[in-house]
């Protein structure tokens, strides 16, 4: 998970097309032969294709410049030059490339997994075969091809998930993860274990339900303290929010709020999503209490209380978590966003 990468640029070229052909036929019995030479090869399209099975945008790490082939140069004998191939560039579910210059959006990947071709090939030129008239049976003249179209991009990752983890630091995200998937994620007793967004995928019956640890969010975060920015962004594309509190800690009732602030800073529409309040670490004396005043403070939220390690409330957070994915929102195509 070192190479997980959610950024970066990229230069992207389509192919140029071949030149047409000056040629004229040469054959024994016909000693004044018409034009012969054939078209230039079209040259090859940029495509983006989406990948399943890709999670992150660790392949565009070290490639940043992709380039189609050019079509091949028309022959005699009325030969056409062969079409350049494609550059197919994988990405996974949930990119954004924008123009690198001016932050256009030029495609939102957060739906729909068709391909998209982007930039297409130059024509091929014309040889002299298309020149020939009543008035002209000999044209020396072909054409060039079209050149291809080049441009900058910026690839963004923002990861899908049905299910959002938020909170503090060592706030038991990652451990209810592993608790709950597969992903096996690092965990540790001390902050910042979590330095990139994890996904695990949780099982209920025939249900999978996508959730995404986000890593732990400070106070300031909306302002680009830590790597809140950077990290913020990947919820947006949630369709509900678990947000955890450490029971253990001194400011749990202020938890909720901090929280709450720095999401509706960095976009107000996060806080229009569907969520549930997690107390963590009930194993912890004296925790029941503070869950019951967490519980008073936000009376009008839905709050439970869970301990990873004994068990306890595992099973209702996961009912809970199936009926918020079960909530969300159809995409246009028939499918779930």
């Amino acid at each position: 998970m070192e190479k997980f990468a959610d950024e970066t640029l990229i230069e992207v070229s389509s192919g140029s097309g071949g030149n047409g052909c000056v040629a004229f036929r040469r054959e024994k019995y016909v000693p004044a032969g018409g034009p012969a030479g054939g078209d230039g090869g079209r040259g090859g399209d940029v495509v983006f294709v989406i990948r399943r099975n890709l999670r992150t945008l660790a392949h565009l790490r070290y490639k940043h410049f992709f380039k189609a082939e050019n079509g091949r140069d028309g022959e005699g004998s009325g030969r056409y030059g062969k079409a350049g191939g494609d550059v197919v560039i994988p990405l996974p579910p949930g990119t954004v490339l924008k123009d690198a210059d001016t932050g256009a959006v030029v495609r939102d990947f957060g739906g729909g997994e068709e391909d998209f071709r982007f930039l297409k090939g130059g024509n091929g030129g014309w040889g002299n075969i298309r020149f020939k008239s009543s008035v002209n049976q000999a044209p020396r003249k072909a054409l060039p091809g079209k050149p291809g179209k080049k441009a900058r991009l910026r690839v963004e990752l923002q990861l899908l998930a049905d299910i959002g983890l938020v909170g503090f630091p060592n706030a038991g995200k990652s451990s209810l993860l592993d608790r709950f998937t597969n992903a096996r994620p690092k965990i540790a007793p001390y902050p910042f274990t979590t330095k990139i967004p994890n996904l695990g995928v949780l099982t209920l019956g025939e249900e999978d339900i996508i959730l995404a640890d986000i890593p732990g969010l400070i106070e300031g975060a909306s302002d680009g303290l830590g790597l809140g920015i950077r990290f913020l962004k990947h919820i947006s594309r949630t369709s509900a929010l678990s947000f955890l509190i450490d029971l253990s800690a001194e400011n749990y009732l202020e938890g909720f709020a901090v929280l709450y602030r720095e999401l509706g800073a960095f976009s107000p529409a996060l806080l229009e999503k569907p969520r549930i309040l997690v107390g963590t670490k009930m194993d912890t004396a004296g925790t029941a209490g503070r869950l019951a005043e967490m519980r008073a403070r936000y009376a009008e939220e839905t709050v439970v209380g869970i301990s990873v390690f004994s068990g306890q409330g595992i099973p209702e957070l996961a009912s809970l978590m199936g009926k918020l994915a079960r909530a969300r929102p159809a995409a246009p195509d028939g499918g779930r966003v």
